[in-house]
């Protein structure tokens, strides 16, 4: 055998000498993403969320009453509570001190059946040590024993050995850490927003502990604290804030069985949409699980059965399915679990076959008791379902009819709509525009391969205050619905949309705004899996168009826009004169002009639109299109100060 081969046999060689071992807390550094998601926005805020997550399991155990989160002014991390501070005596199979243990070694910590918590979120023991290897630098403060104890570390590497460097009476502990930039290369910035939220969840699920942030940046110093004696019943009303309820105080239900606790809060709105959020030790369960069929079986079960006993059904009477009995309603489920089992590593939905069993019963059995003892708020609450019943028929009914009529199958597509030649989702856009003007300027300018334009006419209906019926009868929602391909509400297959691109493009002044805001509210409330989807866009046409000669430079709309034409006449020389036109609409541009400033893909500015926090966007929704006026009077005397120029 030749060298040559020799040597090429030696390439393919899969031995022992290949296999790497990654020693200590190098695999987190090098695989991050393994253990906090990624290395973008939102993992760098889970290393927060892994440590306050230590403070709350102290606080869960009934030892910490405090909890202080910091973002420093170089952008670093604090985290102080006041629980009994993490044990520094020696941690025997590693014969190191159990802090440093905790914040070096993988799968060290008190929540595998050691005693040290009977119910935690953290249940992987990664948190902490996964915190130090992916900080440039992390140090500890532990108050315990009538003394101060230090330790300071650099990405994941004893600096120090624990040492005392003080007395105090305190007990708790103090975590300060900076995001490594080496492993964080798109930002070490901290949202404050994003922190606060979550911040503000935390305490409202953890009855009577006080959780504050403060951010101390230059030009960015807030602080807010949160504490909330009633917990999940006070999350309940704070989501109904901007809602027409039906009864005062929410209905609030806590029990225990088989070490499992639970807890209910719910309220009923004069609103059509339903808000469900469920929890398990204070995780947000997005995907559900099995606390929340437990419950939606249980409360279907108890309104119907209450229903016909007290008459307000007949027995001959079709029972009020799941969707009616939950239409209007805001509700919070919470369990604490010493064995919980999330399915999949992100923990967004439970588990547990016996969860469904407990929450079932503890919830059955409060709420029916609640209904005997307070028969008007029950009337009220079955009147709802039997309305919500009727309603769901009657658009049934309307469904059907307009089925036949083939104004929902895509084989007839509404006439009004410009469709495109791609029959590819992925490169097809499909722009939404105001009246016939814009909307024949659209059809000229567009590339009409992957462009469609669907022109409506004036405002659509408010979604927010009409019930499935009303929408289903509305012809520019139904042409919209017809037009994406993908059905609506229950029936909404995200999958079947025609389009990857829906493009939002009305004019530039006040009643623009308003069709953008009803049209936002619809795909919210209706068509939310395209919003999630990243499909939804909000176009930019230019705001100003400054003529000089033949050319034409274009200001974008934006706070600064007046600064910005300021600054665009000041850099042309003075002759010829610039002309300055401003554009209220975009059937004042010719097809030419609407092409190369909103809609050519090499030139034009476009806004995604997502949903960062769901429950955030639920309640302006509910601020800026519901029936109530004291709140969107509220909202515009606090932001009328942005206003500068107001085109009615």
């Amino acid at each position: 055998m030749t060298d040559e081969k020799l040597n090429e046999e030696n390439v393919h060689e899969y031995d022992a000498s290949q296999i790497q071992v990654l020693e200590g807390l190098e695999a987190v550094r090098k695989r991050p993403g393994m253990y906090i998601g990624s290395t973008g926005p939102q993992g760098l805020h889970h290393l927060v969320w892994e440590i306050v997550d230590n403070s709350i399991d102290e606080a869960l155990a009934g030892y910490c009453n405090e909890i202080n989160v910091i973002i420093e002014k170089d952008n670093s991390i604090t985290v102080i509570d006041d629980g009994r501070g993490i044990p520094v005596d020696i941690q025997e199979k590693t014969g190191r001190p159990a802090v440093e243990t905790v914040l070096t070694v993988l799968h060290a910590g008190g929540k595998f059946g050691g005693g040290g918590y009977k119910v935690s979120g953290g249940l992987h023991g990664v948190g902490s040590s996964v915190v130090n290897a992916l900080s440039e630098e992390l140090d500890v403060k532990i108050y315990k024993n009538g003394s101060i104890y230090y330790q300071e570390y650099t990405r994941g590497q004893i600096v120090d050995d624990l040492k005392i460097i003080g007395e105090s009476d305190l007990h708790g502990t103090t975590i300060h850490f900076k995001p490594d930039r080496e492993i964080f290369t798109e930002t070490i910035e901290f949202d404050y927003n994003t922190l606060a939220t979550r911040i503000r969840e935390l305490a409202f699920l953890n009855r009577g502990l006080k959780i504050t942030i403060e951010d101390k940046r230059d030009g960015k110093e807030t602080r807010e604290e949160f504490y909330y004696e009633g917990g999940i019943k006070s999350y309940v009303e704070y989501l109904n804030s901007n809602k027409t309820v039906l009864f005062d105080s929410p209905i609030y239900t806590e029990g225990e069985q088989d070490d499992i606790m639970v807890e209910v809060a719910i309220q009923y709105t004069d609103g059509f949409h339903s808000n469900l959020l469920s929890f398990a030790n204070n995780i947000h369960t997005y995907e559900g699980g099995t606390h929340e069929f437990g419950f939606r079986t249980s409360l279907t079960r108890t309104i119907n059965d209450y229903a016909k006993r007290q008459k307000l059904l007949k027995e001959t009477d079709d029972n009020l399915s799941g969707d009616d009995v939950r239409e209007g309603m805001t509700a919070i489920i919470s369990i604490k679990h010493p064995e919980p089992q999330f399915e999949g590593q992100t923990k967004t939905k439970l588990g547990n076959s016996e969860v469904r069993t407990v929450t079932d019963r503890l919830f059955s059995e409060a709420f029916n008791k609640f209904l005997l003892e307070n028969p008007d708020i029950a009337k009220k609450i079955v009147d709802k379902g039997i309305l919500a019943s009727k309603a769901r028929l009657a658009a049934k009914r309307a469904r059907e009819v307009t089925r036949r009529k083939g104004a929902l199958e895509i084989s007839s597509l509404p006439g009004k709509l410009a469709d495109c030649s791609s029959r590819i989702p992925e490169k097809c856009e499909l722009f939404i525009v105001e009246g016939d003007s814009a909307g024949g300027s659209a059809k000229q300018g567009r590339n009409r391969e992957f462009q469609a334009i669907l022109p409506i006419r004036g405002k659509i209906l408010n979604v927010e205050k009409a019930s499935m019926e009303k929408i289903l009868a509305n012809e520019e929602i139904r042409s919209l619905f017809t037009a994406m391909g993908t059905g609506f509400g229950d029936d909404f297959d995200v999958s079947k949309a025609r389009y990857h691109k829906l493009v939002i493009m009305t004019d530039a002044d006040v009643d623009g705004a308003h069709i953008r805001t009803l049209l936002l509210t619809l795909f919210y409330r209706y068509m939310r899996p395209i919003v999630e989807a990243g499909y939804v866009y909000i176009a930019q046409p230019p705001l100003y168009g400054v003529k000089q000669g033949k050319k034409i430079t274009y200001v974008q709309p934006g706070k600064d826009a007046d600064a910005r034409l300021a600054e665009t006449l000041a850099s042309l020389p003075a002759n010829p004169k610039p002309s300055v036109q401003r554009y209220k609409g975009l059937g004042e541009m010719d097809f030419h002009q609407l092409w190369e400033t909103t809609m050519d893909p090499e030139r034009r500015t476009m806004l995604r639109v997502s949903i960062d926090d769901a429950i955030k966007a639920d309640q302006i929704f509910e601020m800026l299109m519901g029936d109530r006026v004291e709140p969107r009077r509220e909202f515009i005397e606090a932001n009328a100060h942005y206003v500068k120029n107001l085109d009615v």
